[in-house]
């Protein structure tokens, strides 16, 4: 792996720790993964133009609706970049895994045997309305999240037993069982909310006003359901600190809401907004005309990148019964025909996903080798033989259209897990029930995608209807698991994080992060212990490998499809950094170049 897990360490200390001696480090920076790529005394990002003019307004468009100000409500639809109105207490760059700067925290230490962990505020820190941010808050948003807030935070969180102000300016977290990933994770994912402005409401509910936030931006203006408008605090307190040099370049962000894809990708031709980022390889191939792309107004450009890919996939509920068996979802991987979907459908733009860590070390390819071994074997009787003996694969076709062969299999495996065809209907021997379910969708994009496996899955006597809500139905019902299956994608994995635990240990069963509903003693056993040796590197490596071919091997989704670029289309207003950030596309380090906007129509400068 070439990176050795090591502390960033200020000063150390000895104190007392229960009977046990143990050490305080001290420091500015922490550091979950490997090691810190910025000094103490660094000034800006590598990736970032420290000289960025601010300037102009960048308008982006929104499939969907949006009913309030509450990223963090358990109901209801949030408007979009709410989540991004409070900072954190510490700032993860784009192109390092894992490691914290200072933002609202200027400073920490914490016990060697992770027990506790201290942090002190900037002093300078304030929220919009000009009062201090103080470690009281810092309290009460944990306090806030713990109680109000949405169960996964709540079981991911369970090891910290309290957070306390110690004084104003400096804030104490307490571990009930040592956890240094879960303890380093709240000093970076915090989002610090004002305890003045929240204590009298409740935190899981919509919120119908724009809240008092923290970060570099706040809502200047709204149309309930259809746009929301961000400005550029001017005396925002953090605008100098390294973390933040060189980025938040825009004096205005503006989300403008469309009902579908297709209005949102014409509108974008008219110039109602300025910036798309494709995700359709048929509109990139062939909608990206007109004459504003003759004048040179609308630009298009493929950026190519290497970070990890996220795992986009039809995801089965397996807590369906339909979908209970491995057998039938490996027959249904064979109804997806891949090879003719991306020539007759995605101009060949497209790579097969076949792992939970595309584009890593810690993807599983070949055989287990002997480290592997050591942790798959003892489990050996729990998960499918296949892990052992074969290199998972997706399904291959000749792309003709034609796919008896993989129909053949694919009945075969049916017949094993209790399903016969009968009349042209495939049919539970014991209960006489046909095999069908709910695909669910909230665009045309999506439902386009779905109808080539609906038709496959039809002629071998599989129904599967496609059912198209919109996006307030859309997510209840992800909420509720109501659904049998959708198309979602698993984030990107750098490394085995212990957000693997989010994602698929039975314990966030409630959490829609574990969109599968997957409850697997093994799953579980290996993503705890994934969290558990986070400072192993060598082990780490092995644990993720086994992870991703015990998951691909229980068929929890049918895998799609990657691409090794962005494919961004913009009005020819922008400028960016020379160097691009490992992990992100960076907009938020681009900026508008005032002679070009010039050239462009008075509407998109």
């Amino acid at each position: 792996m070439g990176k050795i897990q090591r502390l960033v360490v200020g000063s150390f200390l000895s104190v007392i720790s229960g009977t046990a001696f143990s050490a305080v480090i001290e420091s500015t920076t922490l550091v979950g993964f490997g090691e810190a790529k910025y000094p103490d005394n660094f000034t800006h990002f590598d990736y970032v133009n420290p000289d960025a003019p601010k300037f102009g307004k960048i308008t982006y468009g929104v499939v969907g609706t949006y009913d309030n100000f509450n990223r963090f409500a358990s109901r209801g639809v949030a408007a979009q970049a709410t989540g991004e109105l409070y900072d954190t207490l510490m700032h993860s760059p784009s192109d390092e895994i894992d490691a914290y700067y200072p933002l609202i925290t200027q400073k920490v230490r914490y016990s060697d045997d992770y027990t506790w962990l201290e942090i002190e505020i900037n002093p300078n820190a304030r929220f919009h309305d000009g009062k201090p941010i103080t470690a009281h808050d810092v309290a009460f948003t944990f306090d806030k999240f713990m109680t109000e807030g949405v169960p996964q935070y709540r079981v991911y969180y369970q090891d910290i037993k309290s957070v306390t102000a110690k004084s104003d300016l400096v804030v104490r977290i307490d571990m009930a069982n040592p956890n240094r990933e879960k303890m380093f994770s709240f000093a970076q994912s915090t989002r610090v909310l004002p305890k003045h402005f929240w204590q009298d409401k409740n935190f899981s509910e919509p919120l119908s006003e724009p809240p008092i936030g923290s970060s570099a931006y706040k809502i200047s203006d709204y149309k309930a359901g259809q746009t929301v408008t961000y400005t550029l605090v001017e005396d925002y307190w953090a605008k100098n600190l390294p973390v933040n040099v060189g980025r938040d370049n825009f004096q205005q962000i503006q989300y403008d809401y469309y009902r579908d894809d297709t209005v949102m990708l014409e509108a974008f031709k008219a110039g109602e907004f300025d910036f798309r980022l494709e995700n359709s390889a048929k509109f990139w191939a062939s909608s990206y005309t007109g004459q504003n792309f003759d004048k040179g107004f609308i630009v298009k450009q493929e950026i190519p990148h290497h970070k990890p890919e996220s795992t986009q996939a039809f995801v089965f509920n397996t807590q369906r019964e339909v979908f209970s068996d491995p057998k039938v979802r490996e027959a249904l991987n064979y109804a997806m025909d891949f090879e003719w979907m991306n020539k007759n459908m995605f101009y060949s733009q497209y790579t097969r996903t076949r792992s939970y860590f595309q584009n890593t070390d810690y993807e599983a390819t070949g055989l287990p080798n002997d480290d592997e071994l050591a942790i798959l074997t003892p489990l050996k009787e729990q998960i499918p033989e296949r892990v052992f003996t074969a290199e998972f694969q997706p399904p291959v076709t000749d792309g003709s259209g034609r796919i008896r062969s993989q129909m053949r299999t694919a009945f075969a495996l049916l017949k094993e897990a209790g399903w016969e065809l009968e009349n042209k209907v495939m049919t539970n021997k014991k209960t006489g029930q046909p095999l069908a379910f709910e695909f669910l969708v909230r665009s045309p994009t999506t439902e386009r995608i779905a109808i080539p496996v609906q038709k496959n899955l039809k002629r071998m006597g599989i129904d599967m209807k496609i059912r198209s809500v919109d996006s307030t139905q859309y997510i209840k019902r992800l909420r509720d698991r109501d659904f049998d299956m959708l198309s979602s994608s698993y984030s990107a994995n750098s490394y085995p994080s212990p957000n693997l635990l989010i994602m698929w240990n039975s314990n966030y069963i409630d959490s829609t992060y574990n969109t599968a509903g997957v409850s697997d003693p093994v799953v579980d056993q290996l993503t705890q212990e994934i969290a558990k040796n986070q400072q192993n590197p060598d082990k780490l490596l092995s644990l993720g490998r086994a992870l991703d071919r015990v998951l691909q091997w229980n068929y929890y989704i049918i895998p799609q499809w990657h691409i090794g670029k962005y494919r961004v289309a913009m009005w020819d207003k922008f400028d960016r950094p020379e160097v691009m950030p490992k992990y992100e596309l960076g907009i938020d380090t681009w900026w508008i170049d005032q002679e070009k906007s010039q050239q462009l129509p008075e509407k998109r400068r």
